[in-house]
This record gives structure tokens, sequence and C-alpha cells, in this order.
């Protein structure tokens, strides 16, 4: 299968830093057919989505190329691959330009994607909405009855609801993880390459890796930093805060 431009500056800008495949893999946990795959540009045998665009981000930041410039040229070789439409026998008008069709495709991937994420986002913005609501209506019910004595201290803030905190974590290599969700203890296990969990938590999360570039992690819906350098361990708190623009 021939390669086309991103397999081949992949390779060369590993090439020209005399880093092997072998030493690559070890550095960023990724499996050798895998780096092999996007050097070759072999699609078939990539995962797609979160997962292949974490090998290339975690690969670009090794190597210290430009991240989201690299994924653009990666999502723009997949996109090449889609076969386009052949014409009918009976049209004599000439077909549009290679580059048209390319560019229709990509953008349709991106407003699917960015559809998706609205979506989703919309969705834990109502819950979160509903939840405060419900919560919040005994408080305004109880304060306009008369009541004698003082108010007691803190009804304030007991009055305001917390954001439900929703975390997705995704693994682009084998790597030990370990997860808190106010202060209890929901996993501490080896997850596999290309594995997805959620969780869920009113305060916070704990999130330990001992792979920190082989974890993606996302906080209602909202991507979050890297835990730490590729190749070592790493710990992040996460909480309300973290959701503020």
């Amino acid at each position: 299968m021939a390669r086309g431009n991103f397999g081949e500056r992949l390779k060369r800008e590993r090439e020209m830093r005399e880093v092997s495949i072998d030493e690559l893999t070890k550095a960023t946990r990724i499996s050798a057919r895998f780096v092999e795959a996007l050097e070759n540009e072999d699609w078939a045998r990539l995962p797609g989505g979160v997962f292949g665009h974490g090998f290339v981000r975690t690969i670009a930041r090794y190597l210290g190329l430009n991240e989201e410039s690299l994924l653009g040229e990666y999502d723009l070789a997949r996109s090449e691959q889609a076969p386009a439409p052949p014409p009918k026998p009976e049209e004599r008008i000439p077909s549009p330009p290679t580059w048209l069709a390319v560019l229709a495709v990509f953008l349709l991937l991106f407003l699917v994607a960015g559809l998706f994420y609205a979506g989703r986002y919309g969705w834990h913005r109502y819950a979160a909405y509903r939840a405060a609501k419900e919560f919040a209506a005994p408080s305004l019910s109880s304060q306009s009855q008369p009541q004698s004595g003082s108010t007691l201290p803190g009804s304030a803030e007991q009055s305001s609801a917390a954001t439900p905190l929703d975390l997705s974590v995704s693994t682009s290599a084998a790597t030990r993880v370990r997860i808190l969700a106010d202060s209890k203890l929901l996993l501490d296990a080896e997850l596999p390459a290309g594995e997805t969990r959620h969780f869920s938590a009113n305060q916070q999360f704990e999130v330990t890796a001992g792979d920190s570039s082989a974890v993606l992690l996302e906080l209602n819906g909202k991507a979050m930093p890297p835990l730490g350098v590729p190749g070592a361990s790493g710990t992040m708190v996460l909480s309300q805060k973290d959701l503020r623009p």
C-alpha cells in the first residue's frame, strides 16, 4: 500500500530525530503495529475516532512536533481514502475536482463532531439546571413561610446545587489507572489500549495513571490537559472549577 504525505512525513520526522520504532513504542506505550500502520497509512489496522487522534497526539508530543498541525494532516489523509462515487454512464457533465469531494467530507465530519459535542454539553447543562431547580424548590417554599428565630448559618451555601461531574477516561495505550470519586475508590486496575470508562461524582475526581500520555480525560464533555509528561506517572484532581471557561 503506497504511503501518502502524512505517513512519509511522520516517518521522516522520526528518522531525523534518530528515534527507532522500538524506542518510540517503549516511550509512548503505543504498539509497534499501530506506529507502522500510521507511517504506511494502513487505516484498516488503526482504530478511529478519539483513539486514532490519541496516537497521533502522543507521538507528536514525544517527537516535539506541533500536535494540532499533525492532527490536521492525519484527518485529511484519512478522509482522502473515502472513494468518490463513480459517474453515471449517461451523464456528460464532467465530475467535480477531487479536492472538492475531500473538502466536503472534511466539512461534514467537522459538522458532525461539532453537533455531537454541542449536544452532549447541552444535555449536561440541562441536567444540571433540572437538578438545581429541584433542589432549590423546597428551600424557596420553606423560606416563604413565617419562621421564628434566627436563620441557620450556611443556609445560603446549602441552597445552591453543584453540577454533577461526569468523567470519561480513554486509553491510547495499556496503563494502570486509579480513580477516586469524592474520596471513594472506583477503579484501580490495568486498562488495555482502546478502553473507555465513565464515572460520576458530586464534588471531585482524583485520577492517577502509570503513563500520563496514555490517558485522555474529558470532564462533562470538556477535554482536560495531560496528567503529566509522556512516559511518566501523573496525578490530577478535577472539580467544579475545571468546568469554568
